[in-house]
């Protein structure tokens, strides 16, 4: 159990002070972990000071304000770009060790083709047997494109990607203690909250309960649009194969949902082993025939529920008074995104979506 932060002087923090309050099971303000995301972004943190941090922050319990201070120094130090318009971002935190394909890469192309303009932020594998940037690679496209030249594929295309380490150079100095430590942290939760475009809407697939309910909350706090799902058996994406938990995050409010894609949406059971990945060009393969209407049922299913998520939170984010505070209102939102996501595969939007983002990578 944790104890809300205690008042405190107000003297500049300190590694031994923040990690005597965790210690002690108390919560720090969110100036104070700014203050400890700021030091490992100029690379002052020391490995063991910084893998103490994580350690401890993760047995306590992060809370909202304390994640709210690690992304808004990590957006600090980042290169930041504007999309105009509503945007989106289809994202899984990875993690769930299932080394699926790309489904949320999929998805964004498939939402792209339907007409959303999609911001996406991602990285290498993680648990996944490839990860985004590996998977965008081997389509054929170019991650390592300037941050001005990314938003402006944005506006020509629909859809650009901002690889992490392009868009959020000092977390650098984080990588080595990650990898070494080798347990989700805090900086799990991070990928997904700081998309350097700052997305209007977000579709989030995280495979733990517990830190989904704490993304929701950070993006309640911050006024954003967002549906954070834990998918069944810790999916990090939503699939049919069995109920699934989801956040609607709006107008800074956060409601709970229960659902079922078989009995809520009318979709075919599918199993884990369905959507089971390869190596990078393995799932890029699998990717063209998503986009080209010619992939096996399971993976092509599973890519239009997702594209279907992001589509309906950002359908909210542009009609502004939409409302999901229910299960059936809901899944009304989410049923008119898989009809969508269809029409934009079936009649080749999606395909033509990744066409031209490879040639605007490679102009």
């Amino acid at each position: 159990m944790t104890s809300a932060p205690a008042d405190r002087p107000p003297t500049p923090p300190t590694w031994p002070g923040l990690l005597m309050t965790l210690l002690a099971a108390r919560d720090l303000t969110t100036d104070e972990t700014r203050w400890a995301m700021g030091q490992v972004m100029a690379g002052e943190a020391s490995p063991i000071q910084l893998a103490g941090f994580l350690v401890a922050l993760r047995a306590k319990g992060e809370t909202v304000p304390e994640i709210g201070g690690l992304v808004d120094e990590m957006l600090a130090h980042a290169h930041r770009i504007t999309v105009p318009g509503p945007t989106l971002d289809i994202v899984g935190t990875g993690g769930d060790l299932h080394r699926t394909v790309n489904i949320s890469t999929m998805a964004a192309f498939v939402a792209a083709g339907a007409g959303a303009r999609v911001v996406k932020h991602g990285g290498r594998a993680v648990s996944s047997a490839s990860g985004n940037v590996d998977v965008l690679e081997a389509l054929g496209g170019r991650v390592d494109l300037p941050p001005a030249r990314v938003a402006e594929i944005a506006e020509e295309v629909g859809i650009t990607f901002c690889p992490a380490p392009v868009f959020h150079p000092a977390m650098r100095h984080a990588g080595p203690v990650r990898k070494g430590l080798a347990v989700p942290t805090a900086f799990n939760v991070l990928g997904p909250l700081t998309n350097p475009a700052q997305p209007a809407a977000s579709a989030i697939g995280v495979p733990d309960e517990r830190l989904a309910a704490l993304i929701a909350g950070v993006l309640a706090a911050r006024g954003r649009d967002a549906l954070v799902f834990r998918g069944h058996e810790g999916l990090d994406e939503l699939a049919a194969t069995g109920p699934a938990r989801l956040w609607w995050v709006r107008d800074g409010r956060v409601t709970e949902h229960e659902l079922d894609p078989v009995r809520d949406l009318g979709l075919d059971a599918v199993t884990v082993a369905d959507l089971r990945g390869g190596d990078a060009g393995s799932n890029a393969d699998v990717a063209r025939q998503v986009l080209a209407g010619s992939a096996p049922a399971a993976v092509r299913q599973t890519v239009l529920l997702n594209a279907a998520a992001g589509l309906a939170v950002q359908a909210s984010a542009v009609q502004g008074s939409a409302d999901a505070s229910d299960d059936a209102s809901l899944v009304d939102r989410l049923g008119a995104g898989l009809a969508a996501a269809t029409a934009a595969i079936d009649d080749g939007r999606a395909d033509a979506v990744l066409q031209r983002w490879v040639a605007a990578t490679q102009a």
